[in-house]
């Protein structure tokens, strides 16, 4: 097995949540991977909410995937 050493700053740190400063490559890339769901969910949000889709009821967004979904389909 090899060691590696990473540099983050404690602001990241935090974020992160970490406790100690060692983990494994599983334990970083977990925390890391659930930071930028989080971060995506929070921008996806606010796109909607820029473009008048949080207002859309789950039957407005299925019919609107599905006519995306057959415009594409039928450009091929």
């Amino acid at each position: 097995m090899r060691t590696l050493n990473v540099s983050i700053s404690e602001k990241e740190f935090e974020k992160l949540g970490l406790k100690g400063e060692s983990l494994t490559f599983a334990e970083l890339f977990n925390l890391v991977s659930k930071e930028l769901v989080r971060q995506n969910i929070e921008r996806s949000v606010e796109l909607a909410e820029k473009y008048g889709l949080s207002d859309m009821s789950m039957d407005q967004i299925t019919a609107e995937v599905k006519a995306v979904r057959t415009h594409a389909k039928s450009n091929h």
